[in-house]
């Protein structure tokens, strides 16, 4: 607990460190504290130049921040999320301590000179280097690592969004992939108290000023659930859009790394050229969006070329996140969509500022899949609680819909594309490619539904597995009974206890004949006792059973 209040502290200061070197390198390139705020308009320290010196702004970037990434740290490049999920997946939570520094100086260029990424991801990956890099001084257990990873994360998120409950929620969601009570109590200290160190140095009040949320009519219910459904195409679109750019770049340059911000500065300088309103996280024109601050026509611009020089920015090498670019688009979104219902529906359709918020969460989710988190960063931004009915229907159904369109979200996806599979063995790893049914033991002696408790303490303490099957009066299977559970039960009031072993019986997660090892070992891992039988894929009964020391001799069996 003590080590998460010192991350959450060290995220909350970096985050001031790193909005600080933005806001710097903003002016130093354009001359305005947020050129998005004052877009077409010209450079005061280059007056000559007029509104062309966008040309110019990425490529002295890129000239900089290009070098500077290729020299110390690689894994700086990107939006950052996917490196952070990769390192607790499958390296124990270990980043390299100069993640954090180069991070802060590329990303703060990238958005300065116009690199129309967000914030939000690079703090997750400084919050995440300084939590490794504790947990490297401390000498803390690998476990350990992984959450102060996780504190980092919750802590850079809470710090820039001054929402100390989505830190949480993206750190549980997104790092982690699990929920536990440790973990939240530890993600929160740490969010709590980078919250503080943010507000102090930030204020009180949130950084955007959205509209207020009401629902005018109930049919309007109908119509948040339909844009949940069309937000997730289009978070799953700027997911693909963004790597097909990648591709683009990658195919088009044959030049030195260090050289390609720069070279491809020249291509985003004509987008903002074009576009203004894309130089850096560009919130003034997101906030002036929900306020209905735009026609039609031009926030239908506005999307596609976020979705553009966003992909471009990552393409040419940038750094930055895309957590805030999917709201920018999901804002969009919202308020084309809510000024087309309200033309066909003028007396139920209700404000057009409405439907931008509820976009915003919706297009997050179907990109990234991380609902909890989209409700609860929606909800901390607004501050309605009227919001949240509307905005849980929507982003379930965009995250549902994500699901059926694509395997991967925006963050897994740039790891699978590198051959890296989350859920998979780390590359070179000694366990994980083969298969259950080459490592599994035979089935123990299955235990009938009529077994007494007494009878079954004997066995379960003879079987030295901790747990064993259990079968029904006709011989199917029904689940396992553990040896904790039996010895609860006896513990318990005669009365009120269960008397036979089928009362106790669960089905636990299950593990198939045929999957890779490495995937039944995270379910193995969370089993209670010392295995779990593994199942015949076809018909679904027990055919053998996977314990720690059968997967340990599948390291044997391949030396």
């Amino acid at each position: 607990m003590a080590l998460a209040v010192i991350v959450g502290a060290g995220a909350g200061v970096g985050s001031v460190v790193f909005r600080w070197c933005i806001e710097t390198f903003t002016h130093l390139f354009s001359g305005h504290a947020d050129y998005a705020a004052s877009p077409g308009t010209g450079n005061p320290h280059a007056p000559w130049l007029g509104p062309y010196f966008v040309l110019l702004a990425p490529v002295l970037g890129g000239l900089l921040y290009g070098p500077l990434v290729n020299r110390f740290a690689k894994e700086a490049r990107g939006h950052g999320v996917p490196e952070v999920m990769l390192a607790v997946a499958q390296r124990g939570g270990r980043i390299s301590p100069k993640v954090a520094l180069v991070k802060t100086l590329a990303s703060a260029l990238t958005i300065g000179s116009g690199g129309s990424v967000g914030r939000e991801g690079p703090i997750v990956q400084i919050g995440s280097a300084l939590g490794s890099t504790l947990g490297r001084v401390t000498k803390v257990t690998e476990g350990r690592m992984r959450l102060l990873v996780a504190c980092g994360a919750a802590a850079g998120i809470a710090a820039t969004f001054n929402a100390p409950l989505a830190g949480v929620f993206f750190a549980m969601e997104l790092i982690l992939g699990t929920f536990s009570a440790e973990a939240f109590g530890a993600t929160v200290l740490a969010s709590v108290t980078a919250s503080v160190i943010g507000r102090a140095a930030f204020g009180d009040a949130v950084f955007l000023r959205l509209p207020d949320f009401h629902v005018d009519h109930l049919a309007q219910y109908g119509l948040f659930a339909l844009l949940g459904i069309v937000a997730a195409a289009v978070g799953v679109g700027f997911s693909r859009f963004l790597y097909l750019i990648e591709d683009a770049c990658d195919w088009i340059w044959r030049g030195p790394e260090w050289l390609r911000p720069a070279v491809g500065g020249v291509a985003l300088g004509l987008v903002l050229l074009a576009l203004p309103e894309m130089y850096g996280v560009g919130y003034p024109v997101l906030q002036k969006a929900t306020h209905g601050g735009y026609a039609v026509g031009f926030l239908l611009l506005l999307l596609v070329g976020k979705m553009l020089a966003t992909s471009l920015t990552i393409g040419i090498g940038g750094s930055g996140g895309v957590f805030a670019p999917s709201l920018f688009i999901g804002a969009m979104l919202g308020s084309v969509y809510g000024a087309g219902v309200h033309n066909l529906l003028p007396q139920s359709a209700g404000a057009v500022g409405a439907y931008a918020l509820i976009g915003m969460g919706a297009v997050f989710a179907g990109a990234a899949r991380a609902p909890i988190t989209a409700v609860v960063i929606l909800f901390e931004l607004t501050g309605e609680y009227s919001i949240i009915l509307p905005l849980m229907l929507a982003i379930v159904l965009a995250t549902a819909t994500s699901r059926l369109l694509t395997h991967d979200t925006i963050y897994t996806l740039k790891l699978r594309r590198r051959g890296i599979d989350l859920e998979g063995p780390a590359s070179g790893a000694q366990i994980g490619s083969q298969r259950v049914g080459t490592v599994m033991e035979p089935l123990p002696s299955p235990l009938p539904a009529s077994t007494t408790l007494a009878d079954a303490a004997d066995l379960l303490s003879l079987s030295g597995h901790g747990a064993l099957p259990v079968i029904d009066d006709a011989g199917a299977y029904v689940g396992i009974v553990t040896a904790q559970a039996v010895a609860e039960a006896l513990a318990e009031q005669p009365e009120a206890a269960p008397t036979l072993v089928g009362q106790l019986a669960e089905p636990p997660a299950s593990v198939a004949a045929d999957q890779p090892l490495s995937q039944a070992l995270r379910t193995l891992i969370s089993a209670a006792g010392t295995g779990v039988p593994v199942l015949d894929s076809a018909h679904g009964t027990p055919v053998g059973w996977l314990s720690h020391q059968s997967a340990l001799r599948a390291v044997h069996a391949s030396a």
